[in-house]
């Protein structure tokens, strides 16, 4: 598949984890050797193989995962782009949302359109509470 765009490589990326497609999923990823991705609290994975190994594995779990993304942030050049996504998973069968994953995501263009060549997820820091005016006025 060719993606004419970061968003579209993006999306095949994310459709490609709902449905548990592993070969949807390594045709999103870049074949060359520097391929990184790191799942939450999970090591550093690099090249090829090591990470179709990786989602092999998360797909064997038979998770159904939905996938709803916010707090987009996204800066492009001509041949590399960086999406920093907040993912928002639901696990068909339970009634509340896992807790949300901040993830970047990393395209580069290739001869045959954009592919990913990293996915960094990790999970989102709990909210800080608020700073009450008592605390404010100690410094």
């Amino acid at each position: 598949m060719r993606y004419a765009t970061p968003e579209e490589a993006e999306e095949a990326f994310y459709r490609a984890f709902e449905r548990r497609d592993l070969e949807a999923m390594m045709g999103v990823w870049s074949a060359a050797d520097h391929v990184v991705c790191i799942h939450p609290m999970g090591p550093r994975l690099t090249g090829v193989e090591a990470v179709r190994r990786s989602w092999a594995e998360i797909f064997a779990s038979g998770e159904r995962l939905r996938f709803r993304l916010e707090a987009l942030h996204r800066v492009q050049g001509p041949a590399l782009a960086v999406h920093v996504v907040r993912e928002l998973i639901h696990v068909a069968g339970e009634g509340e949302p896992r807790p949300p994953v901040e993830a970047t995501n990393v395209y580069q263009l290739e001869r045959d359109g954009w592919r990913m060549i990293l996915h960094h997820a990790s999970p989102a820091p709990r909210p800080q509470r608020a700073v009450t005016e008592a605390a404010r006025q100690l410094h």
